[in-house]
């Protein structure tokens, strides 16, 4: 079994930051791209940033960029998403995402955290 568990969420006044962890754990093998998803009250999930296993190449929804940097530490199992200049319309629910391989099959499945609620109200 993997677990995806993310911290770091809370109440922010607008301009503030936030910054969000996320760590897995289990019988890993390998983890591939990791990413943060959101989803808002009535809207769907969205992608607001990922990254590739080197940490080489990442990728963000127009709306956070410049705001927001994701990172990873492979030792560590856990990916970050650094929030700066939080607006009220980031106001979701933060979910982390990774493709892992595990020790038992040996074959790449997308695995989702619990979320972290993100609040930016003033």
């Amino acid at each position: 079994q993997v677990q995806l568990v993310e911290s770091g969420g809370g109440l922010v006044q607008p301009g503030e930051s936030l910054r969000l962890s996320c760590t897995a754990s289990g019988s890993i093998f390998s983890i591939n791209n990791m990413g943060w998803y959101r989803q808002a009250p009535g809207k769907q999930r969205e992608l607001v940033a990922s990254i590739t296993r080197g940490g080489d190449n990442t990728n963000y929804a127009d709306s956070v960029k410049g705001r927001f940097t994701i990172s990873r530490d492979n030792a560590k199992n856990t990916v970050y998403l650094q929030m700066n200049a939080l607006k009220p319309e980031d106001t979701a629910v933060y979910y982390c995402n990774a493709n892992i391989v595990t020790i038992t099959t040996r074959t790449s499945m997308r695995y989702w955290g619990q979320g972290t609620q993100v609040t930016v109200s003033s």
